[in-house]
């Protein structure tokens, strides 16, 4: 009989939370590549090396599996693009940092073959109401909010129109690394990349404050 988590030893409570991390780094990789409804208990076993069983004591549900590779992914994304973004000065910078970073991050996705699990996500459970769409939607929720308050700062600093509409700014930026993924990944069209960057200045330009 296992004992309560609160009575393990360190060393153990250590090694499970490093092999739980260790099984959601390698669910997080196959989800980018089929989905995270292609998740499976047998696949990540076999990946680890480990059984069914030791891989399902670490989640107790498909769910929760899914719900924690979300967590993985929105912390990673927060890493790579929130962080050093928000070392840019406020306005336009910081609105083109979060733009310059997220590409960068596509980019990568795109280059290794995988995609952006919140797209991916949204076609998967955009009709599934749950708690997986709702870890989803916190998470794109927490990006879309973090470029909003960007571009209103940018109205502020005098750097985009005062009448400018926010949301609908954030609709366009977000609007590009959608169309970006669908060309890129489905369409394998070349060029995509920088059909975006040019959309993204075309925006700007666009909501630009009048002198």
């Amino acid at each position: 009989m296992s004992l309560p988590t609160a009575d393990r030893p360190p060393r153990a409570l250590a090694k499970g939370r490093q092999t739980k991390a260790a099984i959601i780094d390698a669910a997080l990789r196959l989800a980018t590549q089929v989905g995270l409804e292609g998740l499976s208990i047998g696949a990540l076993a076999e990946a680890m090396d480990m059984s069914k069983s030791g891989v399902f004591a670490h989640f107790g549900s498909r769910d929760e599996l899914q719900i924690s590779v979300v967590r993985e992914y929105s912390a990673r994304f927060e890493q790579q693009v929130f962080a050093p973004a928000m070392q840019a000065p406020r306005g336009l910078p910081r609105v083109r940092a979060l733009f310059d970073h997220w590409m960068r991050y596509t980019s990568a996705e795109l280059d290794g073959g995988g995609g952006c699990l919140f797209i991916g996500g949204a076609v998967e459970f955009d009709d599934r109401p749950g708690p997986v769409r709702d870890a989803l939607a916190q998470a794109v929720g927490l990006w879309t909010g973090t470029l909003a308050r960007a571009v209103a700062q940018a109205k502020a600093e005098g750097h985009l129109n005062p009448r400018a509409d926010e949301a609908q700014v954030v609709f366009e930026i977000h609007a590009l690394i959608l169309a970006l993924h669908y060309e890129a990944r489905f369409l394998r069209l070349p060029g995509a990349a920088l059909r975006a960057v040019r959309g993204f200045d075309n925006v700007l330009a666009r909501h630009a404050a009048r002198g």
